[in-house]
């Protein structure tokens, strides 16, 4: 077998029962929380503080936050973990804890310590397209995410 490194394979998860927990509130964290509340019921987001989108996000029941510094027992019980803070320490202890545990996890600020990526989405109804440049060219996956969103009519 060949050791060419192949293009990332697109895989669909249902996450409507799945613990996700997200690890910080900044500008990426709150890009992938934007897109996980249309996926799961059951989103915790864990950081000290949290701005206004994210509080009217909590009291619609979209999401939950722990308005704290992480500790790995805000892990425990996840089934997928973002790892998206400003501090490297923090999102590596994140990392090793999923790992020795079994949990999936996705760093934001680390492409080798990912067990997932983050696609581009397209979303019009139930119909869900992501795409990904296999984390080398995100310039062109936004521009193909663009192609596609004019694709779908006006909701």
């Amino acid at each position: 077998m060949s050791n060419d490194k192949k293009p990332y394979f697109p895989l669909f998860v249902d996450l409507n029962e799945k613990q996700i927990v997200v690890v910080g509130a900044g500008t990426i964290a709150k890009r992938r929380i934007r897109t996980l509340v249309s996926f799961t019921n059951h989103l915790t987001v864990i950081a000290p503080e949290v701005n206004r989108e994210l509080l009217d996000m909590e009291k619609a029941g979209m999401l939950r936050i722990k308005r704290k510094n992480y500790e790995r027992e805000d892990i425990y019980d996840a089934d997928y973990v973002i790892a998206a803070t400003n501090d490297h320490q923090i999102n590596s202890d994140i990392y090793s804890a999923c790992k020795c545990m079994g949990i999936t996890v996705n760093v934001c600020s680390d492409k080798t310590k990912c067990d997932f990526y983050f696609p581009g989405i397209v979303q019009n109804g139930n119909v869900v397209v992501g795409v990904t440049a296999s984390g080398s060219d995100h310039k062109e996956a936004r521009k193909t995410v663009e192609k596609i969103r004019s694709i779908f009519p006006e909701e």
